[in-house]
């Protein structure tokens, strides 16, 4: 996390900010940092847009899963950011954003935390979807060497893993997108996005990330010992599907909560809503 300093004409920027995915490939950064008034206390949340020129990257990125996207550390040290590169994300979280004055597009409507959360589900979801077809890949002209032997597939609780694990994906596939397809039909036609939409589509995308760890942990346990071996398309699906389920988007108790808050009533105010 960043502090900006108020200057003239914009803000003054330090910090470090973990977890930047692709940022090797980017030569621009968004950052979030917090505004810290005359008595040190934070006053404001902002998204600022920074140049490549402006920041290092240090390479920290050694870890068990989604090891290819190079999410590595962007440091920052008292560089100037104009007024007109900053994003109060009180505003955002309102669908108020200034640059909906140039930018009429339906896409531009669209709630932040519904494209950012959905944005850190989806790929997910897509490794699973990818374990899945190399396990009925894999699996459908194994044959067993113990329990009795015979072909695994004719084996009823692999079926049944199968079934399941398909299942799950299904689910989280066609959820989330109903609820994004909704939002932007009411985008497009210039209508509000309701809060009990926005609510619906965050439940939905953390229950997706959670249905799609439980769906490759069924899978993975059922596919023998080779799922173990480095490599093996099950297991970098198991290792990258339970990586990105520990990123904040999947909190799901939190997020879980936020839409039971908003079900009986009671006010919700989330920046990943």
């Amino acid at each position: 996390m960043g502090r900006l300093t108020p200057v003239e004409g914009g803000y003054e920027l330090s910090g470090r900010w973990s977890f930047s995915s692709g940022c090797e490939h980017a030569g621009w950064a968004l950052l979030g940092a917090i505004v810290v008034g005359a008595q040190g206390r934070p006053v404001d949340f902002l998204t600022v847009l920074v140049p490549r020129r402006d920041y290092r990257i240090e390479d920290v990125w050694d870890v068990v899963g989604l090891r290819g996207t190079a999410s590595n550390d962007i440091l920052v040290e008292s560089v100037f950011v104009p007024a007109h590169r900053v994003l109060r994300n009180y505003e955002q979280a309102q669908l108020k954003g200034p640059g909906q004055q140039a930018n009429r597009g339906p896409l531009h409507r669209l709630p932040f935390g519904t494209v950012f959360t959905s944005a850190i589900t989806a790929p997910v979801v897509g490794a699973v979807s990818g374990g899945y077809a190399s396990y009925v890949s894999l699996m459908k002209e194994r044959v067993r060497l113990s329990l009795g032997g015979g072909r695994f597939a004719e084996d009823p609780f692999a079926q049944v893993a199968i079934a399941r694990a398909a299942s799950d994906i299904d689910a989280t596939v066609l959820q989330m997108d109903r609820n994004v397809r909704e939002m932007y039909e009411l985008a497009s036609a210039g209508r509000d996005i309701p809060m009990e939409l926005r609510l619906r589509a965050r439940r939905d995308q953390v229950r997706g990330t959670e249905r799609a760890v439980e769906a490759i942990d069924l899978l993975f346990k059922t596919a023998g010992g080779n799922s173990l071996r480095r490599g093996n398309p099950i297991e970098r699906a198991w290792r990258d599907a339970h990586a990105g389920s520990v990123h904040v988007a999947n909190d799901v108790e939190r997020a879980l909560a936020m839409y039971g808050r908003g079900a009986f009533g009671l006010t919700v105010e989330d920046n990943l809503v």
